[in-house]
């Protein structure tokens, strides 16, 4: 049972090319469309082929990634399973095409200002571990590490936007990832206003 079928996705619609190479595989390059690094997988389509290519975090390990930016172009070998098409090797991976996800504040004076704020009331580093970071929606979540929780306090995730991660020069983050955050009491809960790598 390949990948898909265990997990019971179906396919998306991405920008690809598809040229067979032999009876096992076929070489594609192809557009990411979209790539949950929670669920650890995303789809490309390759023009001429009927299905969609998964791509699973496993065939990325070689380019020290774990998930892949919405846009990215990807170059590889693909084959044909029960229930569609996976790669199986990623050979090339351009982040030059991947598309911007800052997203857009109306009120962009009032958000600077409530983050200079947060940065002067936050705590000095610490600990902390991905909870989960979605690129594409543009936030995630953090978690205290167990040391250092406070034992008389209910855990709190703690919100992680796109833009802090940009600040910090972060390609890309996964579930499980340590890294180091400050921390600060935010209007919905706690924020982490800096971060950078453990």
């Amino acid at each position: 049972m390949d990948f898909a079928e265990r997990s019971g996705v179906g396919g998306k619609q991405l920008e690809a090319e598809a040229h067979d190479t032999s009876e096992s595989g076929f070489r594609f390059d192809g557009r990411v469309k979209w790539f949950d690094a929670t669920r650890g997988f995303g789809f490309a389509v390759c023009d001429g082929l009927d299905g969609d290519v998964l791509i699973h975090f496993s065939v990325l390990k070689a380019h020290d990634r774990r998930s892949l930016p919405e846009g990215a172009t990807v170059s590889g070998v693909a084959v044909r399973q029960a229930r569609g098409l996976q790669a199986t090797e990623i050979d090339d991976i351009d982040l030059s095409t991947a598309l911007p996800t800052s997203p857009v504040h109306a009120n962009g004076s009032a958000v600077r200002a409530d983050r200079q704020q947060l940065a002067k009331d936050a705590g000095p580093f610490e600990p902390v571990e991905v909870k989960w970071f979605n690129r594409v929606k543009g936030y995630g979540f953090l978690n205290r590490i167990d040391g250092n929780r406070d034992p008389y306090q209910a855990d709190e995730d703690i919100f992680l936007h796109m833009e802090t991660v940009r600040a910090a020069g972060i390609p890309d983050l996964a579930p499980g990832q340590r890294i180091e955050a400050r921390i600060a009491e935010g209007r919905k809960g706690l924020t982490a206003v800096e971060v950078q790598l453990d």
